[in-house]
């Protein structure tokens, strides 16, 4: 339920007064009551009526009391309604105009409240012969009437002011949340990297000296049985092969938990990210994908490790057409610089497929070890990518939407990285 913009003991107190200036004699004075009941009944639903009108609710709003005011004071004039008391009813809708306009605004809305209220001046020449001290007092009430309003459309348009510096410090305290929760996400993601890595840099050196134990002699056993035993041969086979399958898989917990030692160089992104398509094609990965380009012109160049940085194309172009399967489909490739508003100048690559996508509940954790959506996947590729890109001082995010094929953005800030 919203929140009302005033307490309801507010719209009491207006009630009361309303109803104390209908009470103060004469009280047997033409419709005064009348007319005092709907300026509070209108004055309680002034900000409903304003919503439901819209953008000219609050010029009508001020009209309103403008009329409303002028038709009291031509029921309580004992001859002539400008000598009436309740001529202090045109405060009413020129605090109004301060508070819904401007300085400019003000000035008008109060000049046709001061229009309607002078405009019996005439009726009173009927009865009265208009005197300099008549004058002079008329003048000082309609002066009154801009005096009031201008001070209260001062002290609204500074409250505006205020409340557009709190909404845009706001604004700022809200995005450095939200940077500063993507840091602390950030820097969790670092601790379990590194704690993974440590873990798997350990098991990898304790499982490798065994391996090659048993894989030397499988080839020793294979060399020693000849053509004696088929059966045998073809087990130590197996066992060889199967050796150098775990061999292959503690190399990656290897690449994953070595420090990464970068060789910066100047490099031109998209001649490095066309390297890494010709080697997937040459491995027939993208058989039945289209690749599709889109490379913008005169890209600064980045420093890069053109070794590492191969793998890290190499691995997100292989899974993109893995992804797709037998079926292929399209692979979107797309390099341009970085957008002015990111603030650091940079070259963007962006891989996309056609495939089913990334599932949502796995958005946030792709880049962690051993998060895989493939069947016989380890989980490390992109790991290691990340890993990789962020030695660099870039970034990789997943930036696909839901029911969309996969799109990897990887930014390389441009000039010199860190080296690590």
């Amino acid at each position: 339920m919203k929140e009302r913009a005033t307490p309801r003991w507010l719209d009491v107190l207006w009630l009361i007064f309303l109803g104390g200036l209908a009470l103060i004699p004469p009280i047997g004075e033409l419709h005064k009551q009348e007319f005092l009941l709907i300026i509070g009944i209108f004055q309680l639903l002034e900000n409903r009526f304003v919503q439901l009108a819209g953008k000219p609710g609050p010029g009508l709003a001020v009209m309103i009391k403008i009329t409303l005011a002028t038709v009291l004071i031509n029921h309580t004039g004992n001859v002539a309604a400008i000598n009436s008391d309740y001529y202090p009813i045109y405060y009413l809708p020129v605090m109004t105009a301060a508070m819904y306009f401007g300085p400019l605004g003000t000035l008008l809305w109060t000049a046709g409240a001061s229009a309607a209220y002078t405009s019996y001046l005439y009726q009173a020449q009927q009865n009265f012969t208009i005197t300099a001290d008549s004058i002079s007092q008329l003048a000082m009430r309609v002066l009154f009437f801009f005096f009031v309003a201008m001070t209260i459309n001062r002290f609204v348009m500074q409250y505006r002011v205020q409340v557009r510096q709190y909404q845009a410090i706001s604004e700022t305290l809200s995005e450095a949340n939200r940077s500063l929760k993507l840091a602390q996400d950030e820097a969790r993601r670092a601790e379990r990297l590194a704690a993974l890595g440590q873990l798997s840099a350990g098991l990898a050196h304790e499982i490798r000296n065994p391996l090659g134990v048993i894989k030397g002699s499988a080839e020793i056993l294979s060399q020693k049985l000849g053509n004696a035993d088929p059966m045998a041969k073809e087990l130590a086979g197996y066992i060889y092969t199967e050796v150098n399958r775990v061999s292959a898989l503690v190399s990656r917990f290897l690449d994953f938990a070595r420090p990464t030692q970068l060789d910066l160089g100047a490099s031109d992104l998209t001649r490095v990210v066309e390297r890494c398509l010709k080697t997937v094609a040459e491995q027939g990965a993208c058989a039945r994908v289209t690749v599709l380009r889109d490379f913008a012109p005169e890209l600064p160049k980045v420093m890069l490790d053109q070794d590492l940085c191969d793998q890290v194309f190499t691995n997100l172009l292989m899974n993109a057409c893995e992804a797709m399967g037998e079926q292929g489909g399209n692979l979107w490739v797309r390099i341009h610089a970085t957008d002015e508003k990111d603030g650091e100048a940079g070259v963007v690559v962006e891989i996309e497929d056609s495939g089913p996508g990334v599932p949502p509940e796995l958005k946030e954790q792709i880049f962690n070890p051993f998060v895989t959506t493939k069947k016989s996947g380890v989980g490390l590729g992109l790991a290691i990518v990340s890993k990789i890109v962020d030695a660099h001082g870039g970034s990789v995010k997943l930036v696909s939407e839901a029911g969309h094929g996969a799109c990897f953005r990887v930014t390389f800030p441009a000039g010199e990285a860190t080296q690590t």
